[in-house]
C-alpha cells in the first residue's frame, strides 16, 4: 500500500500556517507520553470497569509492547488493528504502535465478521490486537476464521485471555519479549492512524490521519472547554472510534487529564462512575443523555462536577437541556458536528450563547473553515441551505485504497464535501439540515427530513425520531417517521404527528404519512441513527402487509 503525505494534501503554505499557529507541532505522541510522565508520573491517566493506569504505567507497558511487536517482525508503517472494549490496554497498545513507526487501526467492537473483513483488506492489517472473550463472543476465533481470505493478516494478540487459544500470542506472552533495539518513533506527520467511519450509508471507508491531523481537535476543542490537567473526561462512547479516540485518549494525553471509560454503556454505572472519579465533561450522542437522565435519582446520585456534556449527531430539545440542567446544575450542554474525514467540524464553545446549541451545531473551531457550497461549488452566502465543506488543519490525507472516491471529495480550493446539507447564518453558526442523499422525493418534491425532524424533536412526548423514505407506487416516495416515547408518554398517532407539524407552519406535503413508534432506535457504537437499518425496516413492513 502506498501511504500519502502530507505534502499530498496541504500546500507548503498551509503547512507553514498549521505550525505558525500552534495546530500542529513537531512532539510525537511518545513526546506526549513522555512530558505527562516528567509532570505527573503517578497520576492515572485511563480508568476502566476494573482497572487504571498512571502516566507512568502506562509509558512502561507500551514499551514492553513496542518491543514485542518488534521482536514479532512488525516494521515501521506495518498496520495494525485494535478491536477492543473500552479497556484500558488501548491506551499502551496505541502508543506502542506509534512509538516503532507503525500506523494504528481501530475497529468497533460491535463489528463481526463482515466489517471486520473489509477492514482487514482494505487497511492490509498484518496484526490486530482483540479481545479473547467478550459479551459472550470469541474475537480470537473470529480471526481465525477470516485468517484464510486476509493473506496479510499474520499474527492475532488476544487481550485479558487466559491462553492464545485462537490467537498467535497473549498480550502478557508478547509483553515479556525483548528486541535489541526500536526503530524511530512515528513522527506527528507521519500516518497515525486509519480510522474507519461508521457506515451508515454504505461500506465504511478508511481515513488516514496523521497524528497532527488527529491531536488538532484535542487542541482546538480543549480550548473551548477551558480544559485542563485537571479535568476528568467521561468516556462511555468507544475508543475505536473518532469521538472516543480524540476525547478520551489524544486530549486527556496531551493535557495530562484523566480518562474514565466505559466498556459496556449501562446508565447506572454511568452514574456511579461520574460520581465517584468526579467526572467534568463528555461528548456522545444524545442516547447516552437520554438514557443517563431516565436513571437518574437525585437523592442518590452527585453530578454537581459535571461541567460540560457535548452532544453531536441530532438536535438538541430544549426539554432534554432543562432536564440535564437540573440533573447538573453547572453543566453546560453543548453542540457538536463531525466526520471521521475531518474529525471535528463545527461545536458550541463553553462561551458561546447557551441558546446556540438549540439552534445550530457550533461554529468552526480555531484555524479552521466551514462553507455551505452550491451545486457549482460555489460559496453560498449566509442563509442559503447547501453542501457543509471543510478545511483546515484537520483533514484525512485519502480514503485508504479509494482515490476516485478521496478525488470526488475534494474541491479544487481544497474543501472537503461532506455530503450534509446545512445553513450558515451571518456569525458563522452553521445548523446540519440533512443529508443530500437523505430526502424524501415525494411526488418530484425534494423534503428536508432534518428539518421534520427538528420540528418533531420540539414535541414534549418525544425522546427520538428519525425520519425515513419509504416506497410509493403512486409519488416515488413517503415520509416515514419511526418515534421513541419520553417516560409517561405512551401513545401518539399520526393525526397528532400531523397537527403538530402543520400548526409550526410545516407545508403538509413534508408531513410524514408513516407513524412507527418504536422501543429503541438502532444505532451505531456512537449512537448514530443507523438510517439504512429503518429504510430496510420500513420495506420489509411494507411487503408483509396485504395489498
Amino acid at each position: 500500500m502506498t501511504i500519502a503525505t502530507v505534502d499530498d494534501r496541504y500546500s507548503a503554505e498551509q503547512i507553514h500556517q498549521f505550525y505558525s499557529a500552534g495546530l500542529w507541532k513537531t512532539e510525537t505522541l511518545w513526546d506526549e507520553l513522555e512530558k505527562q510522565v516528567a509532570l505527573h508520573a503517578d497520576k492515572p491517566f485511563m480508568i476502566d470497569d476494573s482497572t487504571q493506569l498512571t502516566f507512568a504505567q502506562t509509558r512502561d507497558r507500551a514499551l514492553q509492547i513496542a518491543e514485542g511487536l518488534v521482536a514479532i517482525g512488525i516494521t515501521p508503517g506495518s498496520r495494525i488493528a485494535v478491536q477492543l472494549p473500552n479497556w484500558v490496554e488501548f491506551a499502551p497498545i496505541v502508543l506502542a504502535i506509534s512509538r516503532i513507526g507503525a500506523v494504528a487501526v481501530p475497529i468497533q467492537p460491535i463489528y463481526r465478521d463482515s466489517e471486520v473483513a473489509h477492514i482487514v483488506e482494505t487497511a492490509e492489517v498484518s496484526v490486530v490486537f482483540t479481545a479473547g472473550t467478550f459479551r459472550g463472543f470469541d474475537y480470537s476465533e473470529m480471526y481465525e476464521r477470516l485468517s484464510a481470505s486476509a493473506p496479510t493478516l499474520s499474527q492475532v494478540i488476544s487481550v485479558r485471555a487466559a491462553d492464545a487459544r485462537f490467537a498467535t500470542w497473549t498480550l502478557e506472552e508478547l509483553s515479556t519479549l525483548r528486541a535489541e533495539c526500536l526503530p524511530a518513533a512515528a513522527r506527528a506527520d507521519d500516518p497515525f492512524a486509519i480510522i474507519f467511519s461508521s457506515g451508515t450509508t454504505s461500506k465504511a471507508k478508511g481515513c488516514l490521519h496523521t497524528l497532527n491531523t488527529a491531536r488538532t481537535p484535542a487542541i482546538v476543542q480543549g480550548e473551548a472547554y477551558h480544559y485542563t490537567a485537571d479535568d476528568i473526561q467521561f468516556g462511555p462512547s468507544p475508543l475505536t472510534h473518532t469521538t472516543g479516540i480524540m476525547s478520551s485518549f489524544l486530549m486527556p494525553l496531551i493535557h495530562g487529564a484523566t480518562s474514565v471509560v466505559m466498556a459496556r454503556w449501562d446508565p447506572n454505572e454511568g452514574l456511579k462512575q461520574i460520581e465517584r472519579f468526579r467526572c467534568t465533561g463528555t461528548i456522545n450522542a444524545s442516547t447516552f443523555l437520554h438514557t443517563l437522565l431516565a436513571a437518574h435519582d437525585p437523592t442518590r446520585h452527585d453530578l454537581t462536577s459535571m461541567r460540560y456534556w457535548t452532544l453531536a449527531g441530532a438536535p438538541i430539545p430544549a426539554s432534554l437541556v432543562e432536564r440535564a440542567q437540573e440533573a447538573m446544575p453547572a453543566l453546560r450542554v453543548l453542540s457538536q458536528y463531525g466526520r471521521t474525514e475531518n474529525m471535528t467540524t463545527t461545536m458550541c464553545a463553553i462561551d458561546d450563547d447557551p441558546s446556540r446549541s438549540l439552534t445550530s451545531d457550533g461554529r468552526a473551531l480555531r484555524g479552521q473553515e466551514v462553507v455551505v457550497l452550491g451545486p457549482g461549488d460555489e460559496v453560498l452566502e449566509p442563509g442559503r441551505e447547501g453542501e457543509i465543506a471543510y478545511r483546515g488543519s484537520m483533514s484525512l490525507l485519502r480514503y485508504v485504497g479509494m482515490p476516485e472516491e478521496t478525488a470526488e471529495m475534494f474541491t479544487a480550493e481544497g474543501y472537503s464535501k461532506s455530503g450534509d446539507l446545512g445553513v450558515m447564518d451571518s456569525d458563522g453558526f452553521l445548523r446540519v439540515t440533512g443529508r443530500l442523499k437523505d430526502i424524501v422525493v415525494r411526488g418530484g418534491l425534494n423534503i428536508s427530513v432534518r428539518q421534520v425532524e427538528d420540528e418533531l424533536s420540539a414535541h414534549p412526548a418525544v425522546d427520538q425520531v428519525a425520519v425515513v423514505a419509504m416506497p410509493d407506487e403512486r409519488l416515488g416516495e413517503r415520509a416515514c417517521c419511526y418515534l421513541v416515547l419520553n417516560p409517561g408518554h405512551s401513545a401518539l398517532t399520526l393525526d397528532e404527528i400531523r397537527d403538530y407539524l402543520l400548526a409550526r407552519g410545516l407545508a403538509v406535503q413534508k408531513v410524514p404519512e408513516r407513524l412507527e413508534v418504536v422501543s429503541q432506535l438502532p444505532t451505531t457504537a456512537t449512537g448514530k441513527i443507523q438510517k439504512n437499518l429503518l429504510r430496510d425496516d420500513i420495506r420489509q413492513r411494507l411487503s408483509d402487509e396485504p395489498s
